[in-house]
């Protein structure tokens, strides 16, 4: 894979930059704009190497219509304020552009195009389009990590038809994610969140043989309890799941990696309850459980002291009522203080997780967090992603 940054003499080239910008909008206002500030990096790199930037992104799923509440048009406006550079966002049509149409004022370095989604070419990983695209600009650069596990036009075939590089900050998550897949620091620990174990795994056994903990919590925690014989009241549990808990206590043990599951819990009548911290046989028909208890955090505190590396997928608790957040917020804490003495590698990602860190204001107080999602979990559980192999 060759890297952008790499690469010399970049005066005047026009750069096809395909960005992540999916940031969350309601009424045309950006809630979380984190995905924005990641992309920065990549833009003031570029301009200080004096290319001409040409972007392609997506905001939502349009499914090849144009809809005017997905347009690129407030993050263009957010960017203009954040680098004090005037932006022209083009609605032409694509298949309608040629390379010359853009930066005729010299004035010109930064350009949109609009919600590169709005065409059903792209989703078709179409090759007529992926060359249309091509034919924009002089080199192509990926720094989209968090699109790059679709088989999309401008992240796939692209690649065939004009000189392609991987962005900084692509660059920068690949490096963070081999050093919790392939460059280890051990002891190695991963704490795994959310509702289902289903959903996560591919991620679970693709870690067993690397890691020296898995940590369960949240949602999926139940499913655990529940195959243990311990009672879980009414709490969210997966159907028809106990072959799968089966298997990954069998290749846990194989490979000598610890599963770790709840020692207690706190629990709640419903969701907008307080918080009852209760043993694991006090669990009765009409409780929920919401997250882990003290005796499980102050658990999670010591492996996290015991390892030089540690991955956070996923929260321990419905982490939206602050009442059954205290076990996210703890963690949370526990692997900053690690951190900023640096005895820890740390890496988290997903949406939830990253939700946690930011009403903390600890995003910055871990080496590295990804809001790649899909494209974050797929390259852990060992999948080839599409526009990493375009790259390569």
């Amino acid at each position: 894979m060759k890297y952008i940054k790499n690469q010399e003499n970049l005066n005047g080239k026009i750069i096809l930059l395909r960005l992540d910008l999916n940031v969350p909008l309601k009424d045309g206002v950006i809630t979380d704009e984190t995905r924005i500030d990641k992309v920065l990096p990549v833009i003031k790199f570029l301009l200080a190497n004096k290319a001409k930037i040409l972007v392609i992104s997506h905001v939502g799923r349009p499914k090849g219509k144009s809809i005017n509440r997905l347009s690129l048009k407030p993050i263009c406006e957010n960017i203009e304020n954040k680098i004090n550079i005037k932006i022209k966002l083009i609605n032409e049509n694509i298949f309608k552009l040629r390379k010359n149409d853009f930066f005729k004022d010299p004035k010109d370095q930064l350009v949109f195009l609009e919600n590169i989604r709005f065409y059903e070419e792209e989703e078709k990983n179409d090759i007529t389009f992926s060359e249309q695209l091509s034919k924009l600009a002089d080199i192509y650069v990926n720094d989209a990590f968090s699109c790059s596990h679709r088989e999309h036009a401008s992240v796939s075939n692209i690649t065939r038809f004009i000189p392609s590089f991987a962005g900084l900050q692509l660059q920068t998550e690949i490096s963070a994610l081999k050093k919790i897949t392939s460059e280890i620091k051990k002891p190695i620990s991963c704490i795994v969140g959310g509702s289902k174990v289903s959903t996560k795994i591919g991620l679970i056994k693709n870690l067993i043989p690397k890691f020296d903990n898995i940590i369960l919590t949240g949602g999926m925690a139940n499913n655990i309890l529940n195959y243990k014989g311990h009672p879980i009241g009414k709490s969210i549990k997966e159907d028809n799941c106990n072959e799968i808990i089966d298997e990954i206590f069998k290749y846990a043990k194989i490979h000598s990696c610890s599963i770790i599951y709840p020692e207690d819990v706190a629990v709640g009548k419903n969701m907008e309850d307080k918080a009852r911290v209760k043993k694991l046989n006090e669990v009765i028909n009409d409780d929920i459980i919401l997250d882990i208890g003290p005796k499980t955090i102050d658990k999670i505190k010591e492996i996290i002291d015991s390892s030089k590396t540690i991955l956070w997928n996923g929260p321990t608790g419905y982490f939206e009522n602050s009442n059954f957040a205290n076990g996210s917020y703890e963690i949370a804490k526990k692997i900053v203080e690690n951190n900023k003495k640096n005895l820890i590698y740390s890496v988290a990602g997903g949406g939830d997780t990253i939700a946690v860190l930011n009403k903390l204001g600890v995003v910055n107080n871990f080496n590295f967090v990804s809001t790649a999602g899909g494209a974050f979990l797929e390259y852990l559980e060992g999948k080839e992603l599409p526009g990493i192999k375009a790259l390569n």
